[in-house]
């Protein structure tokens, strides 16, 4: 783990690293690691960090009017420089916040059983890519290192995190889900879905914690093509690679490795009119 100066290791997730200080602020390092069906990768993506923490920062910015974030501070040790955030800690919401303006993915599947995503009622006929008449609230359980993330509805969301909390988020998801759809819109990319984590602050304010809106956590379709921008390629490539989903998973080909990394970039460069 990597040592920084005035900072002490709390735990470290799928993909970023957690510090805090003296002063009970959390340093949140992204790191080069990829997970895909809830499994860490053996093979990084490099760069990835820094492309993660730099989105996020356009879109808490982009969407600071709708909801506050936990942002502190961009000025963080050398080490962790352009792949790190100084937050303010908040108490997580037990639940990710998902929305989905398109039938693809685990709600694809749910959907071939049950003509339903969550408990939501779907038209007949949808194909995998439709767009929904409207965008879905799907929340999901968080499932600890190893496990696997459950869809609920929203009545056991409620269950888990309060009726007035659960309508308040599904709220703001909707709400930020449909700004970042129409704006990616605009930049020749569609948003098919995303994950959003929230919180309270020590004032009692919801606020968009964790990342918002990068290829690790969304959905991004190139417009025309409908390519992916995320990491949908990596897990194409590992579902016929002929990995049980169960064992370690199996180190990434180079060209996957430089093809994913590539897509990133792609994505970041559109939606942000930069290059990293």
């Amino acid at each position: 783990m990597l040592e920084i100066a005035g900072w002490k290791h709390l735990r470290s997730g799928k993909v970023r690293d957690l510090y805090t200080n003296d002063a009970d602020h959390l340093l949140i390092v992204a790191s080069d690691r990829i997970s895909a069906f809830d499994f860490i990768l053996p093979t990084e993506i490099p760069n990835k960090g820094v492309l993660l923490t730099q989105l996020s920062l356009f879109w808490f910015d982009f969407l600071k009017d709708i909801v506050p974030n936990h942002i502190i501070s961009t000025d963080v040790p050398d080490v962790v420089s352009g792949r790190a955030v100084i937050v303010k800690p908040l108490k997580m919401f037990a639940i990710e916040c998902v929305a989905r303006g398109y039938i693809t993915g685990s709600g694809w599947v749910e959907y071939q059983k049950s003509q339903s995503v969550c408990g939501i009622l779907l038209p007949e006929g949808l194909k995998d890519g439709d767009k929904l008449p409207e965008p879905i609230f799907t929340p999901a359980t968080k499932a600890e290192m190893g496990d696997h993330d459950e869809n609920i509805d929203f009545v056991r969301a409620t269950e888990i995190v309060g009726f007035a909390a659960a309508e308040r988020l599904r709220e703001l998801t909707l709400e930020l889900y449909t700004r970042a759809h129409d704006y990616a819109a605009t930049r020749g990319i569609i948003l098919a879905d995303t994950k959003f984590e929230f919180g309270i602050d020590d004032e009692g304010n919801i606020c968009l914690g964790d990342e918002a809106l990068t290829p690790d956590s969304s959905r991004f379709w190139d417009a025309q093509s409908r390519s992916s921008f995320d990491k949908q390629f990596v897990r194409d490539w590992l579902l016929n690679s002929g990995w049980d989903r169960e064992s370690t998973p199996p180190e990434l080909p180079d060209e996957v490795v430089a093809k994913t990394q590539e897509r990133y970039n792609s994505a970041f460069t559109l939606l942000t009119g930069k290059a990293l």
